[in-house]
């Protein structure tokens, strides 16, 4: 687990709204993360010997069996240069029915096969159908992408580590799982989660950071991309992607979580990115229902008018904002400097370096 600090523990406080107790998806009840991270070798590219540089995510909507205990869920693409599994059946049916994983784009075929598996073995199962969920972004630049190295044990260990305990606590960050050879921003980037408490409902972010240009990274509202010193890797194009999934607890259904999942591109747009022609911009929303509509806008506050339509989603639109943007900085700051393949590098954003953009553009942390 890295060492380095997530950004409000710097004084970025992003938005208004109060994060969870972890600030991390698994704020949502029930929601699990585990992580498998695959470090080994350095040197020259062997093409199925390394660098690797790998890992795989699983986030499961809750701890019973997600295909007899479907989730509501949606999808949003906002632009789909990409090579994810699943999708469509969940945009068509409106649920969810295994965990959600994510890993290195040229692993996604191997992980969403060793999902058939874990269900036989772990649950008992052997569906006449079943749709693994996996999304992906690109680790090309530091991994041995070719040589596919997420193996059957990794996807059992991490979807078994987000069903355990271990999993609905605090949420490592950074350098692990799928987001091990990712980067963001010119910098390194990599699994990065946050979230908001709307009075009884819970909004969770959790984020696979691999796209941006360094001259439009934007923190709070500062352009600190423009300002940093520390070298950018030696990689062109605008491209990159990026994974967002949504979770909640509010009772909503599908067509609603749709219009919840739009908005977690508007929390990544303030953090400097556009959407490139090769960027797959993917975001899943799911939510585990404990929570009804009625429940939730007695527990708001200026809850005045929101039996009207839809109004009572606008806070929750906020939180997915806010909830995204942190989770993208915070993939950000908890990463850490990494060589790959050829010796090629990704720098970690250096924490003293934004203190000082802040100051000078009149914002004082601490």
């Amino acid at each position: 687990m890295s060492s380095r600090v997530r950004a409000r523990e710097i004084g970025i406080k992003i938005g208004v709204m109060e994060p969870g107790r972890f600030n991390a998806i698994t704020d949502v009840e029930g929601v699990g993360v585990g992580h498998v991270t695959i470090i080994s070798g350095e040197g020259p590219l062997r093409v199925g010997k390394g660098p690797i540089r790998a890992g795989v995510t699983a986030i499961v909507p809750h701890q019973g069996n997600p295909y007899e205990e479907k989730v509501t869920a949606a999808v949003d693409l906002y632009n789909a240069f990409g090579k994810a599994t699943g999708l469509p059946q969940v945009m068509h049916m409106g649920v969810i029915e295994t965990p959600i994983l994510l890993t290195d784009t040229l692993n996604t075929w191997l992980v969403a096969d060793t999902v058939l598996d874990y269900f036989r073995e772990r649950y008992g199962l052997t569906p006449r159908t079943l749709n693994p969920v996996v999304g992906e972004t690109n680790g090309g630049f530091l991994n041995d992408s070719f040589g596919r190295h997420v193996r059957r044990e990794h996807v059992f260990e991490a979807i078994d580590r987000a069903r355990s305990p271990e999993g609905r606590g605090s949420v490592a960050e950074g350098n692990v799982g799928g987001g091990t050879p990712m980067m963001g921003y010119g910098l390194k980037g990599g699994i990065g989660t946050s979230s908001r408490i709307c009075g009884r409902v819970t909004v969770g972010a959790l984020v696979q950071l691999n796209c941006g240009r360094r001259e439009d990274l934007t923190i709070d509202g500062v352009p600190v991309g423009r300002e940093l010193r520390v070298p950018k890797p030696k990689l062109g194009g605008e491209g990159g992607s990026i994974m967002m999934i949504i979770a909640t607890d509010l009772s909503l259904d599908s067509r609603q979580l749709w219009k919840v999942a739009k908005r977690a591109t508007l929390g990544l747009a303030r953090t400097g990115s556009f959407g490139g022609s090769t960027s797959g911009d993917f975001t899943i929303a799911f939510t585990t229902g404990r929570r009804s509509v009625k429940e939730f806008i007695e527990s708001v506050p200026d809850a005045s008018g929101m039996g009207l339509g839809e109004e009572f989603l606008n806070p929750i639109y906020k939180a997915v904002v806010e909830a995204t943007e942190e989770a993208i900085i915070n993939a950000l700051f908890k990463a850490e400097t990494m060589v790959g393949i050829n010796w090629n590098t990704c720098y970690e954003i250096p924490t003293e370096e934004v203190i000082e953009v802040f100051k000078k553009y009149g914002r004082e942390l601490g």
